[in-house]
């Protein structure tokens, strides 16, 4: 293949900016059809739109490695700079300002019923005295990894406990791949042990072996019967009897209320629940590790100034729950 030829300056005289916005769609997706979509173009168009732009600066940019483009070295270096400087245009050019007190728009999150008892109240109280005409639609979370969730466009925002897939983005950046997602700590929270009032566990130490040999309630988004619990009993070597699985904490604390089953609920949904004054909440007897519940949203929504005033009320109700 011809190397392209070196950038020149009456090249750069002519430079298309169009072309930027392609390659910064193209390495955020990393894909030229999903790119044509996101632009509104076919993908020849794309193709093309890359080729001139290889052309421009002297450097293949991208190459196809099975199903993906891999970036070159130059590549990750300019797609910051590009990104940084595409922004500043357009809040130059053709700043999106959003007015609350104005705005129709519909918000998607999803987020699971713990999350939504804590933050929904404040939420609503916020848009009837800020945004009344913006309103929310509120999808249950059924995934540990929201990112295809927010990819395909089914969210704007999901909040949530998503470990595995934040230590894969900082994965990724540390190694200078392209991130999608964004996230913002929101607070961190602890899991606690819960039963009724009166169980037999209720009184005297809860043992690994006592919690072990009870019949537990799983709160499970996916639906499999086995959780991040039964992860951490494994490294202790143990392992507890599952007799019923459900998808939502309140679920699980109105059955744990009339029965013998124990669950795990986060400490701060307990008092939320309205059976607070019917449960009795016990520390796990092993070792777990502090509950980090983040907002994560695409990187296309980053420059959006609705999403945006949405981030920064979900984070200060977050705050104000949660106080440092």
């Amino acid at each position: 293949m011809k190397t392209p030829d070196k950038a020149t300056p009456s090249k750069l005289r002519t430079f298309d900016l169009n072309l930027l916005k392609v390659f910064d769609e193209v390495m955020a997706e990393r894909s030229l059809t999903k790119a044509a979509k996101r632009l509104a173009l076919t993908q020849p168009a794309v193709s093309n739109a890359l080729r001139r732009l290889r052309e421009t600066l002297g450097d293949e940019l991208l190459v196809r490695k099975g199903r993906t483009l891999q970036p070159s070295v130059r590549a990750l270096e300019l797609w910051p700079r590009v990104r940084e400087a595409l922004g500043s245009l357009q809040s130059a050019i053709a700043p999106s300002v959003f007015d609350p007190a104005t705005a129709d728009n519909s918000f998607v999150l999803a987020m699971a019923d713990a999350t939504a008892a804590e933050l929904l109240p404040g939420l609503v109280a916020v848009l009837g005295e800020e945004a009344p005409d913006v309103s929310l639609r509120v999808l249950p979370l059924t995934t540990r990894d929201p990112r295809r969730l927010l990819d395909e466009g089914h969210a704007d925002l999901a909040i949530g406990h998503f470990p595995a897939a934040l230590a894969d983005l900082t994965a990724r950046a540390q190694v200078g791949e392209a991130v999608t997602f964004l996230h913002q700590r929101l607070f961190q929270g602890e899991y606690v042990c819960v039963m009724r009032e009166g169980h037999p566990l209720a009184n005297g130490p809860l043992s690994l072996n006592r919690y072990c040999s009870a019949r537990h309630l799983l709160v499970s988004f996916s639906g499999r019967a086995f959780g991040f619990v039964d992860e951490a009993l494994a490294l202790e070597g143990c392992k507890r009897r599952v007799v019923l699985t459900v998808n939502q904490f309140f679920t699980a604390s109105k059955v744990v209320s009339n029965s013998n089953l124990l669950t795990v609920l986060p400490r701060h949904f307990i008092s939320v629940t309205g059976f607070a004054d019917l449960l009795v909440q016990r520390d796990l007897p092993f070792e777990m590790p502090v509950v980090q519940v983040d907002s994560v949203w695409h990187h296309r929504q980053d420059g959006n100034s609705a999403h945006a005033w949405l981030r920064a009320k979900v984070l200060a109700l977050a705050d104000k729950a949660f106080p440092a």
